[in-house]
């Protein structure tokens, strides 16, 4: 089956930073989760697989065919959420909807209803008015209201109480169940440890890993115990860092 999203040897080069060469996939009904240290270049990477930002080189192919040649009708396919939404404080979210959903051929009325109810958001409130973990749940809300078929979602339970961590995991896998795939950045690798199937780490910008969830915990097994995310992550992190102190 041919993925839905592939990204081949992508590039991105700032002054002070370069990410790259990162390639993976995500196939459908499937929960990838992206982890990596803040400033290792989660952001960057799915700002560059959606054109938010150019990257210098690579591929990225949607549904397989490349985003260049189709990126209006691939992106009516797919749903980004990047953090909190920002955008016309002072409106109410029924106005801001209102204008939202023109954008999309398949916007569907009944789902955004039930994730303002799921949510508990008041669309007539304005985002001024929210917390920042009810922006962010504004921002899932619009995500997951044009039956997309891939989630592209940037640190997405983060902000969120506990409670509504695990309210988004379940909706995560319920929507898994229906053929939809997510991939989702998170510094908050417990959240991963109930939900995702594959694993894509990146540190300071180069790709460390992309692989099943099971096999990335098994590579890192000592005498037949796996170790959890967070342990990898900071034994990893912290290589590095002894690394420096080293030198």
């Amino acid at each position: 089956m041919k993925p839905l999203l592939e990204v081949k040897e992508l590039v991105k080069t700032y002054p002070a930073f370069r990410l790259g060469p990162v390639s993976f996939s995500v196939n459908a009904g499937s929960i990838t989760g992206f982890i990596g240290r803040n400033g290792a270049g989660k952001t960057t990477t799915l700002k560059s697989i959606l054109h938010i930002v150019h990257p210098d080189s690579g591929a990225v192919e949607y549904f397989g065919a490349p985003l260049s040649a189709g990126e209006k009708s691939i992106k009516q396919r797919i749903g980004y959420a990047g953090g909190a939404v920002d955008w016309y404080p002072r409106k109410k979210i029924s106005d801001i909807v209102a204008v939202t959903k023109l954008f999309y051929e398949n916007w569907d009325d009944a789902a955004y209803k039930k994730y303002l109810d799921v949510f508990s958001l008041n669309p007539e409130k304005t985002p001024r008015e929210l917390s920042e973990g009810m922006k962010v749940k504004l921002n899932l809300a619009l995500a997951l209201s044009h039956r997309a078929e891939l989630l592209i979602l940037d640190e997405p339970t983060s902000g969120l109480d506990p409670v509504s961590r695990e309210e988004l995991l379940d909706i995560f896998k319920a929507l898994r169940e229906r053929g939809v795939a997510i991939l989702f950045s998170t510094h908050i690798t417990s959240d991963l440890d109930k939900c995702a199937d594959h694993i894509v780490y990146i540190k300071k910008g180069e790709l460390v890993a992309a692989a099943s969830m099971a096999s990335f915990l098994d590579s890192y097994a000592s005498n037949g115990v796996r170790p959890g995310l967070e342990d990898i992550m900071i034994a990893c992190e912290k290589e590095d860092f002894r690394e420096k102190l080293a030198d």
